[in-house]
């Protein structure tokens, strides 16, 4: 009889002991499996924007140093955790074995092509070799292995897209379906970083639950990012404002809204210092959503309480109920946003 592991991965953590595998600082990334594990051939890692753009940035955008980092990462950790960022990304893969007693919430078969959807930061991987990084995509191709623990959620990859498509998709699925539920009717909304991957669809569902009385604003801190914003049709207006200046954003956003501020921002950059812009751009009783992982929640509480500014944060949890399928049919139901996303990533 195999050994059974805890069904959230506390078995693989090394150290320090008695934490979960996400905060856990190392985790055994042997792939001798567990009855309860999942076990795949790893071809594409997705790394997480805020991630890949540190790991960039550090390697003064050479790949073959990016390369080194990676690997370096992996063999420190046990997983793909960048230790300045604290985020991981998600894979794509084969189903190589399943544990006689794995209890995954999804069916899935020996040979099914998935993309996690659950950090990097928690999975044990290990990586052979990289065959090429994708700059432009945030995505690598690599010879490697991971396991997925029971808790662990993932979805068959559609048959109607690429893969790269597909994961592109996967990766920001939880921003598209926190903005659903967030934006009502008539609101103003702030989407921060709005030219980006999980930004475009973040605009197309504020502007759907906006409706026709609300407003909303895509912000870009680049040309590139703002023509983009412009071409695509979802954002009301477009301005163009340094995400780190807070005082710049508020002027700005204070302009196009008659100096009411917006109920709603959501924050897809993926740089760190936009916390205050995201806060001051918005109305006392207003709510700010933080998907970025270079948020600094510290940053954040502290500079509100700072400037008086009562406003409901909120933390972005990359996973809600059904978000693989909501962020796959928004992209689907919308032409300009599929083709933008194929010329971006398929």
């Amino acid at each position: 009889m195999g050994k059974i592991g805890c069904e959230f991965g506390t078995h693989r953590v090394l150290e320090p002991q008695g934490v979960l595998a996400q905060p856990a600082w190392k985790l055994d990334n042997t792939m001798e499996m567990y009855n309860n594990e999942l076990l795949i051939e790893v071809d594409t890692l997705n790394i997480d924007a805020a991630s890949f753009t540190q790991i960039k940035k550090e390697a003064q955008g050479n790949p073959e140093a990016m390369g080194k980092i990676m690997m370096g990462i992996v063999e420190k950790r046990g997983k793909h955790h960048n230790p300045v960022t604290g985020s991981g990304g998600m894979l794509m893969g084969t189903v190589s074995k399943i544990g006689p007693a794995w209890a995954g919430k999804t069916p899935v078969k020996v040979g099914d092509r998935i993309a996690t959807l659950v950090s990097l930061s928690l999975t044990p991987l290990k990586i052979n070799k990289i065959k090429k990084i994708h700059l432009e995509k945030e995505q690598v191709e690599v010879d490697a292995q991971a396991i997925l623990f029971s808790s662990g959620i993932y979805a068959v990859l559609p048959a109607d897209m690429s893969p790269s498509l597909a994961l592109a998709i996967l990766d920001v699925a939880g921003a598209p379906a926190q903005t659903a539920q967030l934006v009502r009717p008539g609101q103003n909304v702030l989407v921060i970083g709005g030219g980006g991957k999980s930004g475009m669809l973040c605009l197309y569902e504020a502007k759907k639950r906006a409706g026709v009385t609300g407003k909303v604003i895509g912000l870009g801190s680049s040309k590139g990012s703002c023509d983009r914003m412009r071409q695509m049709g979802h954002a009301d207006i477009v301005i163009q404002v340094d995400a780190t200046a807070p005082l710049a954003v508020m002027k700005a956003v204070s302009e196009v809204t008659n100096g009411e501020l917006v109920d709603v921002v959501i924050n897809c950059v993926n740089i760190p210092g936009t916390e205050m812009g995201s806060v001051m751009a918005t109305k006392d009783k207003g709510t700010v959503y933080f998907f970025s992982m270079a948020t600094s929640f510290t940053g954040a509480a502290l500079g509100a309480e700072g400037i008086g500014k009562d406003v409901t944060m909120l933390i972005g949890n990359g996973y809600c109920r059904d978000h693989a399928v909501i962020a796959l049919q928004t992209v689907r139901e919308n032409p300009v946003l599929l083709q933008t996303f194929q010329e971006l990533y398929a």
